[in-house]
């Protein structure tokens, strides 16, 4: 089995499309005003909004985002305006990660952990 895509509610697709393009990802499908869909700079998924029909669950939905040069992607992200909740450090399952909210509440985590993410020193 491999993962497609992920999909998330928002309710502004536009102002999110902005907010995810910025982020890095490239916008792939613009079927305005109901869904939009990127590609991730690597590997095969891909990551969509659609349009939210109701108040949403904020806080719910946690999405990582694993990048290699984490700590120079967080600070180009901080120079374009991104408020992080937490800047690049070592977690005790052996990630760095960093943490922001987007525009409706969902937790984005850009984090790095080379082997550690399929191989930690604990797998089964």
């Amino acid at each position: 089995m491999n993962l497609n895509q992920i999909t998330i509610p928002v309710q502004n697709i536009e102002r999110a499309i902005t907010f995810y393009e910025e982020l890095g990802l490239t916008l792939i499908v613009k079927a305005l005003p109901h869904y939009a869909r990127f590609e991730c700079n690597e590997g095969q998924s891909t990551f969509s909004l659609h349009q939210a029909s109701g108040p949403l669950n904020n806080g719910g939905t946690w999405i990582y985002f694993e990048v290699e040069k984490l700590d120079e992607k967080v600070a180009e992200l901080v120079q374009k305006g991104y408020l992080f909740e937490e800047l690049p450090n070592g977690k005790s399952w052996l990630w760095r990660e960093s943490r922001l909210k987007d525009l409706d509440g969902n937790q984005l985590i850009l984090y790095y952990a080379g082997e550690n993410r399929k191989s930690p020193p604990w797998k089964i």
